[in-house]
């Protein structure tokens, strides 16, 4: 939104949501009538709402006071958007990770009409990403970013972004001028599987684990449905006592980090 606003040369509000939201009747509403009455002054103008399930959840009706001041809230922001003229030169722009929530009033032709989606990365964004966050650190000849945006099917960019500090954070703790690709093997291992347990095993849990893992390995050679073999391991992480790491060849839409830890699993 602030890119948008950016290029086309109009002035840009950011708000969020919850600061709408207040147990006093009527000072929600009153912040949107300034909010938006200051954009009308200043027009042509973006206004930027983040996390707008805040507010824009769905009207129940009565409640207790905390809700009906929220409603009311609400409805001042779906009159505000109402009321728009075409002169006014006013676009609003609102994020939330919960759609399915919204009152349906919001989402009807004339206010929030356009819905985009934003989907993590596929496989050719991951890498350009990881070489954005990479570009101020020094990799190794030969690190090869195309085989981490592999592993990293259905991380976002803040989570490649942290991928990338904590390879650096391995760089530094061997005492090493350069990262190299081992390290950020250990901070993808770190980041998704967790940090590595200080469990000792017994020799007999060792054997079962590794017995565990070796079948997982043999179904990903001898199978055809299944992605080729990364990384065998039987060091305990998180609460996985091992995994098998396979290189996906497409790239799946995973909800979370734990679907991800399942699919290693």
């Amino acid at each position: 939104a602030k890119a948008v606003a950016h290029e086309s040369g109009a002035k840009f509000y950011s708000q969020c949501a919850s600061s709408f939201v207040e147990m006093c009747a009527g000072l929600g509403a009153a912040r949107i009538r300034r909010l938006f009455r200051e954009a009308r002054n200043n027009a042509p103008c973006i206004i930027f709402i983040d996390e707008i399930d805040a507010v824009g959840g769905h009207r129940q009706g009565g409640g207790s006071g905390g809700n009906n001041e929220r409603e009311q809230t609400l409805n001042q922001l779906l009159v505000e958007m109402d009321g728009f003229e075409g002169s006014e030169d006013v676009v609003v722009i609102a994020a939330s990770n919960l759609l399915e929530t919204l009152d349906p009033a919001l989402l009807r032709p004339g206010r929030f009409d356009r819905q985009v989606y934003v989907s993590p990365p596929d496989v050719a964004g991951r890498e350009q990403i990881l070489r954005v966050h990479t570009r101020n650190k020094k990799l190794a000849p030969g690190t090869d970013l195309s085989i981490l945006a592999q592993q990293t099917s259905g991380l976002t960019g803040a989570d490649l972004a942290n991928l990338a500090n904590e390879a650096a954070i391995f760089c530094a703790r061997r005492k090493g001028a350069e990262i190299i690709q081992a390290d950020f093997d250990g901070a993808f291992e770190r980041v998704i599987a967790g940090v590595q347990s200080r469990r000792v095993l017994a020799p007999a849990e060792k054997e079962i684990v590794a017995y565990h893992e070796a079948g997982h390995a043999l179904c990903s050679e001898l199978l055809p449905s299944v992605d080729r073999l990364h990384k065998i391991s039987i060091v305990p992480r998180g609460k996985a006592l091992g995994y098998v790491l396979n290189l996906p060849e497409e790239d799946r839409y995973l909800k979370s980090r734990e679907q991800l830890v399942d699919y290693m699993a």
